[in-house]
């Protein structure tokens, strides 16, 4: 061997040894995830990308009551024969379901999976229309708390071997590599066999169905039993090998630290999950884990903080997950509480905070996007095409914004209330700082915040109206930044500023 040769050899050998030292790393505890975790740019600089819920529970009859996006779990209640009395949620719906498919010991989940054909799903089409409407990323549900897969899965219940007979995941993903948009994955995986407590008395040991119902685990101590954890993991670790996911969603809970059968699995899948990627990557994060753990460090992971919102910006970015049908999974009579033009505002109102949005679009049976769901991505697209330069890439300014509408901090509670033209946020990027007036506005808009003196310290030499050429007029004092309301509005529910500053 040469001198050159052998100093080739030792770069190698050095190279291969930091990137075996590199991806052991992070070690399974939530304060090493603290300290090695650390978000793409491409998911800080991407800001929206699309959730899609669907399978089985998506091609029951669309005009079913309300089953609170859990068909299968609530169709097993304990309801008297002559369902007499005041029922709930899960009543009503056994009953509906007892009238239209049959009793559940003779018509059970398992039974709707012919029925669930996605005779006009068309991946492709689906991811560019996304696309075109301003979506960065896209975030398939993988396994539902049903335990039916929607890949190519050891599990015997999956959408290859059932239903549609394709797998789901790797279209999905062959699309998203097509439109150059990033890839996800959700599992929601964990409490299955809590979620099928009920079906249990109908099960027959030596069925398929034995294992659709989780029979071999507790349905009550389920999260101390080491078959399941295991279970559990091995169903998870086969999705980030097989379909090498951008970003990673836990949406149940996992096998903690605390509980006998644990043995702190979870943190071992997530730890792993980034540990793979940096080594692939020479050591270079590329890879997003979310979940949806309130009370783990938020420097660890990347919270989902699903139907909530920010009261201020956070120190990590964040995902604001919300829904366009009003139930998560396709049903026809579902509403959507909040109005479009919140969403748009409320997505603004995130980004301005740190935060990354994430829409659900709940498919039909069928595999199409109903026409409801369609016209939120169709008008947030709209704002997004005038306006994206002060949404693509941008980060948080000093401060989120200013109005009267306060946002509620935490999940669950996510804001429905109109927002008025006293409502702004900030973005900032490459030094320019973008102003966004969350309704749009019949008068002369007033930035408080921006007055002379107060924190943007330096002189506005500059203002554009996004989507607009025309030339706008302002004025600063040490009452805030008055900019004269322009003679036409781009047409779109929230209206932007580009505000250039003196370097």
């Amino acid at each position: 061997m040469n001198r050159i040769h052998r100093i080739l050899f030792a770069l190698l050998a050095v190279g291969l040894l930091a990137r075996t030292t590199v991806a052991q790393e992070i070690e399974p505890t939530w304060q090493s995830m603290a300290e090695h975790y650390s978000v793409p740019e491409w998911f800080q600089d991407g800001k929206i990308g699309v959730w899609f819920h669907w399978g089985i529970s998506s091609a029951a009859d669309e005009n079913r009551p309300n089953d609170g996006s859990h068909y299968g779990r609530r169709m097993y209640s304990v309801v008297p024969d002559d369902y007499s009395g005041e029922m709930g949620m899960s009543e009503t719906l056994t009953k509906w379901h007892t009238e239209r498919y049959g009793h559940p010991s003779e018509f059970g989940y398992e039974d709707l999976i012919p029925l669930f054909t996605a005779e006009k799903w068309d991946p492709d089409a689906l991811v560019k229309f996304v696309k075109d409407n301003g979506a960065r990323f896209i975030m398939p549900v993988a396994c539902h708390h049903d335990n039916f897969d929607m890949y190519d899965s050891f599990h015997p219940w999956n959408s290859v071997k059932m239903g549609p007979k394709r797998d789901t995941l790797k279209e999905w993903k062959a699309a998203a590599s097509k439109h150059g948009l990033k890839f996800g994955v959700s599992t929601h995986l964990y409490w299955s066999p809590r979620f099928f407590a009920n079906a249990r008395k109908y099960q027959k040991p030596g069925t398929p169905e034995w294992t659709l119902f989780n029979m071999d685990f507790d349905p009550r101590g389920y999260a101390t039993q080491d078959s399941w954890n295991e279970h559990w993991y091995a169903r998870c670790w086969e999705i980030i090998e097989k379909y090498d996911p951008d970003m990673f969603n836990n949406d149940a809970p996992f096998p903690n630290e605390k509980e006998n059968g644990g043995k702190g699995l979870g943190i071992k899948l997530f730890s792993s999950f980034i540990n793979r990627d940096l080594e692939e990557n020479d050591g270079t994060q590329t890879v997003v884990f979310s979940c949806k753990d309130a009370n783990a460090d938020r420097a660890a992971f990347t919270y989902n903080l699903e139907r909530g919102a920010a009261g201020d910006i956070k120190p990590e970015p964040w995902m604001w997950a919300t829904d366009l049908s009003g139930g998560w999974f396709y049903r026809a009579t579902a509403v959507n509480r909040m109005s479009i033009p919140v969403m748009v505002g409320n997505a603004v109102d995130a980004i301005s905070k740190n935060g990354v949005v994430m829409l659900n679009v709940a498919l039909k049976g069928d595999g199409t996007i109903p026409e409801k769901q369609a016209a939120y991505l169709t008008a947030f697209g709209d704002f997004l095409k005038t306006s994206g330069e002060g949404i693509y890439g941008t980060r948080p300014w000093k401060t989120f914004g200013e109005g009267p509408l306060e946002m509620k901090d935490g999940r669950q509670g996510e804001n429905r209330k109109e927002f008025s033209q006293q409502d702004i946020r900030f973005t900032t990027k490459d030094g320019v700082l973008y102003a966004f007036v969350l309704s749009r506005p019949t008068q002369d808009i007033v930035i408080k915040t921006l007055a002379s003196g107060g924190l943007l310290e330096s002189e506005i030499v500059d203002i554009r109206l996004l989507g607009s050429d025309e030339k706008m007029k302002w004025e600063r004092s040490t009452d805030g930044l008055t900019i004269t309301l322009p003679n036409e509005l781009p047409d779109t529910l929230v209206v932007g500023f580009s505000i250039e500053q003196k370097q």
